[in-house]
């Protein structure tokens, strides 16, 4: 990998940020041009065609493919995350991952600066496994989804296998440096803010106003409500859940954990799904955020919830929720009753099992073994999932990120099954956690 910082020249903000602000607005022909300005500087080398793709998984990136004057055709990927300038100082990590036996594919140009992050791959041919795993769902072949399964099921014990000789006690000073807190701590807090209340979640939700499904609330309420999910109770309110994530999830409370070395965002849009030689493999891209002290409980947490929890049709793609699902919510007292029809898929479904069985139940017996799992481990896993989908984008209705009604009531229920404990019955999340407790031997 060739590391290119380059200084920041010309007015205002850095070219990426620039072509991340104008498609925003819907400029995508200036935007290709900053890229290009961009990819220019970077590579020596003039940019011909640059397609920008206007793809549902990129939530906080951007991504496409482009020519260079030299015939080369180059695949970009580019993240930004408000505030990386104080927060990412090792922007990618690829060789890392490809030195400890992971597969990952490694860029062919990076630059690092904050505002102009950016990686630049050799162009492939192969598909996304969110693409292929979406294209199964919208046609719902199930019967097709064998090879699929397969492949993650590979992938889920190799990554394992990988993980494990790296895994060693955390020092705080070292986990605290790991990019990872991007996704989770450092989205809970900023200056002056409680923690939990702060970043993110002052930007999107407090004093604000919600529209889940029928029933109309606002912040004051809705932070104090108990919920009922499908007749079944849970023990923690949405205030509760957040003010708990921004004091357990704080490197600091995580740095005397096993930690690990691993890509932490592997989500299935920055995985190819391999098909050049039988039996297919998945290969990540993209490890903004990988390390060699990240603590082992977050790990995977954004593959398990975001190949998982998320799909289909209501997070990524929140404008076919209303006609894919039944979602009503009414307000009893102080208890928040939401019912509603979603519920994974046999492809997810098969995911989950093997991410549990294969990687995350190995981890945790290897964790209790060692005496470094935490008496908490479920209230850690289950605040950081409980984190995805809540401050990747704006869960609200109106809220900017193409929410509706139907979709932000679904969303935060799926977040709140994930972070919160039933008082009473049981559910996917409850019965998963069972399944992957060491001190049940996976039997539930």
């Amino acid at each position: 990998m060739t590391d290119n910082p380059i200084p920041r020249t010309g007015r205002g903000a850095p070219l990426a940020a620039q072509a991340r602000a104008l498609t925003h607005a819907g400029e995508w022909r200036q935007a290709a041009d900053k890229l290009r300005q961009l990819v220019l500087e970077i590579t020596g080398v003039a940019v011909g065609e640059l397609t920008i793709n206007r793809d549902q998984y990129s939530l906080n990136s951007l991504n496409g493919q482009l020519q260079l004057a030299d015939g080369r055709g180059l695949f970009f990927k580019y993240h930004h995350e408000e505030g990386e300038d104080h927060t990412i100082e090792e922007y990618y990590n690829a060789e890392l991952l490809r030195n400890n036996g992971f597969r990952v594919d490694v860029p062919l140009y990076a630059c690092g600066e904050p505002g102009r992050q950016i990686l630049l791959y050799r162009l492939r041919h192969d598909r996304r496994l969110a693409d292929v795993c979406r294209e199964i769902e919208l046609q719902q072949s199930w019967q097709q989804m064998a090879p699929v399964v397969d492949a993650q099921h590979r992938a889920d014990a190799e990554i394992l296998r990988m993980t494990l000789p790296t895994l060693k006690i955390g020092q705080p000073a070292a986990v605290a440096r790991e990019p990872i807190h991007q996704l989770f701590h450092h989205r809970l807090v900023s200056p002056g803010a409680t923690p939990g209340l702060g970043g993110r979640v002052a930007q999107f939700y407090v004093g604000k106003t919600f529209q889940l499904a029928q029933q109309e609330l606002s912040w004051a309420q809705l932070q104090d409500l108990q919920w009922e999910i499908n007749g079944v109770r849970y023990r923690h309110t949405l205030g509760e859940l957040l003010l708990q994530a921004g004091e357990l999830l704080a490197p600091a409370e995580l740095a005397q954990q096993g930690v690990v070395i691993a890509h932490g965002d592997a989500h299935n849009a920055n995985v190819w799904y391999e098909t050049d030689r039988p039996p297919p493999q998945l290969v990540s891209f993209d490890p903004a955020f990988a390390g060699r002290n990240i603590p082992a409980l977050l790990a995977e947490i954004k593959a398990t919830f975001h190949n998982i929890f998320a799909h289909p049709f209501w997070l990524y793609e929140p404008q076919r929720c209303a006609t894919h699902y039944r979602v009503v919510a009414r307000l009893e007292g102080q208890r928040l009753i939401v019912e509603h029809d979603w519920q994974l898929t046999p492809l997810r479904a098969a995911f989950l099992q093997d991410k549990g069985a294969l990687y995350w139940r190995p981890l945790l017996s290897e964790l209790t073994a060692r005496g470094w799992l935490p008496h908490n481990w479920r209230r850690l896993m289950r605040l950081a999932l409980f984190c995805c989908p809540t401050l990747v984008l704006d869960l609200r209705a109106g809220g900017g990120s193409g929410h509706t009604p139907e979709s932000s009531a679904l969303g935060f229920a799926i977040a709140m099954m994930l972070g919160s404990e039933p008082v009473d019955g049981k559910d996917v999340a409850s019965r998963w956690f069972t399944a992957i407790d060491p001190q049940f031997g996976g039997k539930v």
